[in-house]
């Protein structure tokens, strides 16, 4: 059976053991609250692969569609593999919001998180810990939050393995090849 599974790989999504994606760096270590209230951490990812974005609750931009796209993995994906949200707007977006907007995806409490956390800590969560841009300006209409809208998978192990961008037609394909390589 251990043997099918490559050929198996190569026959959905043309892809081999030996086409992993490329190790980048750790992913950072965090403690952060989740929509429940409870505070989560990094260490409860050890040994799983998990997919990251960073998002917020009242973007009219391309967070509803990441959020759309978070939720078509979370049906593509076996139940093994976490997902994670990040809200850049710590200010606005409280556990009981992240809450009401967890449930317009339908995100499963248990394979699902949003997380919110101090101001400080998100950025340095993104810039310093992702390399992804964020610029939280005030979060107002004329100061809209910039963030980026790549979604991050991360291995077993802690590391980063790869960056998905939701502007690639062929992006959430190639990540759910990704990760179920990475399984």
């Amino acid at each position: 059976m251990k043997r099918l599974f490559p050929l198996v790989l190569v026959l959905l999504f043309g892809c081999s053991e030996r086409s992993l994606p490329r190790d980048y760096f750790p992913a950072p270590d965090f403690s952060l609250t989740e929509r429940s209230d409870r505070t989560v951490s990094s260490k409860e990812l050890a040994g799983k692969v998990w997919v990251a974005d960073f998002i917020f609750t009242h973007c009219a931009g391309i967070c509803p569609t990441m959020s759309a796209n978070m939720s078509k993995l979370q049906d593509r994906l076996p139940a093994e593999v976490q997902l994670v949200s990040f809200s850049v707007d710590p200010y606005n977006d409280t556990p009981e919001v992240l809450a009401e907007y967890a449930k317009r995806y339908g995100a499963d409490p248990e394979r699902w998180w949003f997380l919110t956390g101090k101001p400080e800590a998100i950025q340095e969560l993104s810039v310093g810990g992702f390399k992804l841009a964020l610029d939280p300006a005030s979060g107002s209409e004329v100061e809209p939050i910039t963030h980026s809208s790549r979604f991050v998978l991360v291995d077993r192990k802690g590391l980063i393995r790869g960056y998905y961008g939701m502007e690639e037609s062929d992006a959430l394909d190639r990540l759910v090849a990704d990760a179920l390589n990475l399984l």
